[in-house]
């Protein structure tokens, strides 16, 4: 049996992209909020994601192999994480936008709203570890290099929709962002608990 053969890459990329799609959004919802944004940044909001996205499975593989009893009881709280995350993020930017705070210069999407986003997007990433936990370590660490990589490009396509998008629709891109945010952090919950 090769280990690294068509069905071991076809697998991995179709498990990437489902998992990208929730920090896709996000990414999407960050252009259509800051879209003067630099090609610098709309890159290093990808390399959030991704990193998060490639990050988060290795920490599952890792608890399945040490500590899986404990994993276990920490993954039904999962849900509750993210949605508590991105109606915060989300919440935050409805409000600015209802306020007017952010019409009069280009929004700016922080590091720290970045840093939860990509935790919030990524977290039910760690029950892939379970999935990989057949994997040996070298195994599952192309495996989370493939995701890592599919979530980055997924997301710098999404930056650059929102940038697009956000230039048009300018007065309601912070509020469209903000809406979209919330939506998947319920879409999370919902699929997490049910």
């Amino acid at each position: 049996m090769r280990m690294f053969g068509f069905l071991f890459f076809f697998q991995n990329t179709m498990l990437g992209i489902g998992l990208a799609m929730d920090a896709f959004s996000v990414a999407l919802a960050n252009g259509l909020r800051e879209p003067c944004m630099s090609r610098k940044k709309a890159c290093g909001i990808a390399g959030v994601f991704a990193v998060f996205q490639g990050a988060m499975p290795m920490i599952g593989w890792i608890c399945v192999r040490t500590i899986a009893q404990r994993f276990q009881t920490f993954e039904k709280a999962i849900p509750w994480i993210a949605l508590a995350l991105l109606l915060f993020i989300g919440g935050k930017m409805v409000i600015e936008a209802v306020r007017g705070e952010e019409e009069t210069e280009c929004a700016k999407v922080g590091c720290g709203s970045l840093f939860v986003q990509g935790v919030a997007t990524s977290i039910d990433a760690l029950s892939v570890g379970f999935t990989l936990s057949a994997y040996k370590w070298y195994v599952a660490l192309v495996a989370v290099s493939l995701i890592a990589t599919i979530t980055f490009a997924l997301c710098l396509i999404g930056v650059y929709i929102g940038e697009k998008v956000g230039k048009k629709f300018s007065g309601k891109a912070t509020l469209f962002g903000g809406i979209i945010l919330i939506a998947i952090g319920l879409e999370i919950f919902l699929t997490g608990i049910f």
